[in-house]
């Protein structure tokens, strides 16, 4: 009669299982721990001293700046509006006592635009040239910049 247990033979029937140590990483071998162990158990120890490690200095980029590359293909200097031009707007708009902001709400442009093409901050715009030009009633574009639009060429 069986009582629970097994009678016979009992072997095992499984591999045994080997655990090893994972391999050290590189940042424990280059510690200050692990060097002075491998000194003193005689083993070759390298040091190689960076050239620039400490310092604020960077040796110069293998590829160009990007900057230096958009100088090259790009114009150096944004075309402004001409002294002359900005004289004859102001002029024309004090001659008919409009301020800035009333230029601007009949050209139907912001009152900064027509601040910037008087102090020559603006890249000149054909067509708010134009519009100045119907509005003041002065020539803006081309030869004779601040005479009076009828005489430059009867629009």
């Amino acid at each position: 009669m069986p009582t629970g247990r097994l009678s016979g033979n009992i072997t095992q029937d499984w591999e045994p299982v080997v655990l090893r140590r994972t391999k050290p990483k590189a940042s424990d071998l280059k510690s200050a721990k692990a060097v002075n162990q491998a000194l003193r158990s005689g083993a070759a120890v390298e040091t190689v001293r960076k050239s620039a490690a400490g310092t604020n200095k960077h040796s110069a980029p293998a590829v160009a700046p990007a900057r230096k590359l958009d100088e090259t293909t790009e114009p150096a200097a944004v075309e402004r509006v001409a002294a002359e031009v900005r004289a004859a707007i102001q002029k024309a708009r004090v001659a008919k006592g409009w301020s800035q902001a009333e230029l601007a709400k009949r050209i139907n442009e912001r009152a900064q635009v027509v601040q910037e093409y008087e102090s020559g901050k603006a890249a000149p715009a054909q067509a708010v040239l134009a519009k100045m030009e119907r509005a003041l009633e002065v020539k803006l574009r081309g030869k004779g910049v601040g005479a009076p639009l009828q005489a430059a060429g009867g629009k």
